[in-house]
C-alpha cells in the first residue's frame, strides 16, 4: 500500500515510520525541506520512503485513489494544508486527519471536501511518540469508505489489546473519531489529576519520602484495580534522579502544568451537551490554578499557617479513594460520548471504545477490561455506575472514600477532582436533590416557572 504523510514532527515521523514498517510505500513531505532531509538521512533503512520536497511531488508519488495522512497543528494549519492540496485531489482520494482537531471542524471539513469526492477520515491517535511508533491506540471517524481501505495498515500499525485485537476500530461518522479522542484526554487529564492529589496526600498528610512514594506506586500497579500506564510512569517519575544534582528530580519541577486544550474542550462540549463531568472539570481548573505560582506564593506568605487538624490517612484508604474517583472520571466520559453520539446519531460503541483503549493509548488501565465488560453485558448501560457490579463496588468501598476527602480538607490540602468525583457520585445516587429550591428562586427574580412533583404541567406563583 502506498501511504502520504504530511509533517514530520515527532508524532508525524514515528507514524510514518510505523507504516513502513508494516509494509507501506511512505511518501513524506514537510514543509520545511530540511526536515524531510534529515528524516530520511535517519530513517531511510526502516522501510520504503519516497522523499518529497513539494506537494506536486507528494501526488505525483502516489497511485490513485491516494490517502494522505495529515499530521499538522490542530486548527488554521489542518485548513491551509487542506488547501493546499485540493486542486491536486480527485474523487475517491482519502485525507487522514491524525491530529487533535475539534471534532466540529472535522464535520465542517467532510462537508466541505464532499462536492469533490474526496474523503476524510478524522482519526484520534493517542500513545505518544512511543505509541505512534511503536503501536498506537486509533479512534477513525468519517469516511467508512475511507477506514474500509486503510483498514488493514491501521490493524497492522495499532497496539495489541491484550486478548487477540488490535486497537483501532471504525467509531462512527461525521467527527465521532475525533469527539472519542477528545473524551480519551479529558479522562486523562482527570486521571491525572487525581494522582497528583494523592501524591500531594502521601507527602503533606501521610509523610513518605519519594523513594516510599515509588514504591507505593509500585506496588499499587501490581493490583487489578489501578494496574495502568500513568500508576507506571509516575512510578518511574519518582525514582528519577536530577542530572544536575543527584536529587530528586521531580523536586525541582515548577508545579505550573500547561495544557493544550482538549481538557478544555472536553468541559464546552459537556456544557453544550448538558452533560456534567465534574472531575474532568476540577482537572481544567488545577491547571489553571497551577499556573497562578507568583499569587500562590503571596498568599500563602498572606494568610500564614492556618490551625488545621492532622487527621490520618491509611495508605489502603487513599488507594481506594483514587480506585473509585477514577471510575467516576471514566464515568462522566462514557456519559459524554453517549449523549454525543446520540444528538449526531453516530452510534458509538462504549465497549468496543473500552476494548481500543486497552493498549497504546495514554489511559490504558486494567480497568478497561471491567467496563467492556459492563457494556458488553448491557449495551444500553445509562451510565457505568449503575452497573451491578460497579455498584456493588461502590457500595463496599465508600466510606474509606468519603474519609479521605475529609481528611484532606482537614488537613487544608485541595483535592478538586477527588472531591468532584465524590460528589458526581452522592448526587447520582440521590433522587431528590435541593435544585428545587434554584427553580424557586429563579421564578422568585425571573418569572423562569417551575414543575410540579404532583401534577404536570408548567406553574408560575406570586413569590410576594
Amino acid at each position: 500500500m502506498h501511504l502520504g504523510l504530511i509533517g514530520l514532527g515527532t508524532m508525524g515521523a514515528n507514524l510514518a515510520r510505523n507504516a513502513a514498517r508494516n509494509g507501506a510505500t511512505v511518501a513524506v513531505y514537510n514543509r520545511t525541506t530540511e526536515k524531510t532531509d534529515a528524516f530520511i538521512t535517519s530513517h531511510a533503512s526502516e522501510g520504503d520512503f519516497v522523499s518529497c520536497k513539494t506537494i506536486a511531488d507528494l501526488i505525483a508519488a502516489l497511485p490513485s485513489p491516494r490517502s494522505i495522512v495529515l499530521m499538522v497543528n490542530a486548527g488554521a494549519p489542518v485548513d491551509a494544508v487542506i488547501q493546499e492540496l485540493l486542486p491536486h485531489l480527485e474523487a475517491d482520494d482519502v485525507l487522514i486527519d491524525a491530529g487533535n482537531s475539534h471534532f466540529t471542524d472535522t464535520e465542517r471539513r467532510i462537508a466541505e471536501l464532499k462536492p469533490k469526492g474526496v474523503h476524510l477520515l478524522g482519526m484520534g491517535v493517542s500513545g505518544g511518540e512511543e505509541g505512534a511508533l511503536l503501536g498506537p491506540s486509533m479512534m477513525p471517524g468519517g469516511s467508512r469508505t475511507a477506514f474500509d481501505r486503510l483498514e488493514p495498515l491501521l490493524r497492522k500499525m495499532a497496539a495489541k489489546d491484550g486478548s487477540s485485537g488490535k486497537c483501532v476500530s471504525f467509531i462512527g461518522s461525521g467527527g465521532s473519531g475525533h469527539f472519542v479522542k477528545m473524551i480519551h484526554n479529558g479522562i486523562e487529564y482527570g486521571d491525572m489529576q487525581l494522582i497528583a492529589e494523592t501524591y500531594h496526600l502521601m507527602k503533606s498528610v501521610i509523610k513518605l519520602d519519594n523513594p516510599e512514594i515509588a514504591e507505593t506506586f509500585a506496588l499499587w500497579n501490581k493490583s487489578r484495580e489501578l494496574k495502568s500506564f500513568l500508576i507506571e510512569i509516575t512510578t518511574a517519575i519518582f525514582q528519577k534522579k536530577d542530572e544536575v544534582n543527584s536529587a530528586d528530580l521531580i523536586d525541582a519541577i515548577k508545579d505550573e502544568a500547561k495544557q493544550k486544550g482538549t481538557g478544555k474542550w472536553t468541559t464546552q462540549s459537556a456544557l453544550d451537551l448538558g452533560v456534567a463531568v465534574p472531575t474532568m472539570t476540577a482537572a481544567v481548573d488545577a491547571r489553571l490554578m497551577s499556573s497562578l505560582k507568583p499569587l500562590r506564593v503571596e498568599a500563602e506568605q498572606m494568610i500564614g499557617v492556618l490551625d488545621l487538624k492532622q487527621p490520618t490517612i491509611a495508605l489502603g484508604a487513599l488507594k481506594n479513594a483514587l480506585f473509585l474517583s477514577k471510575i467516576c472520571s471514566y464515568a462522566q466520559g462514557f456519559a459524554l460520548i453517549t449523549e454525543a453520539s446520540r444528538i449526531h446519531d453516530w452510534k458509538i460503541d462504549l465497549a468496543e471504545t473500552c476494548r481500543i483503549w486497552k493498549g497504546g493509548c495514554i489511559i490504558r488501565s486494567a480497568l478497561l477490561k471491567t467496563f467492556e465488560e459492563a457494556f458488553r453485558t448491557q449495551p444500553d448501560l445509562k451510565n457505568l455506575l449503575l452497573s451491578p457490579a460497579i455498584v456493588e463496588l461502590f457500595k463496599a468501598r465508600h466510606t474509606k472514600w468519603r474519609k479521605v476527602v475529609a481528611a484532606a480538607a482537614l488537613s487544608g490540602i485541595p483535592v478538586p477532582a477527588m472531591s468532584a468525583s465524590l460528589a458526581y457520585f452522592d448526587s447520582l445516587r440521590t433522587a431528590r436533590l435541593p435544585q428545587n429550591l434554584t427553580q424557586a428562586q429563579r421564578d422568585f427574580f425571573g418569572a423562569h416557572t417551575f414543575e410540579r412533583l404532583d401534577t404536570n404541567g408548567v406553574f408560575h406563583t406570586n413569590w410576594n
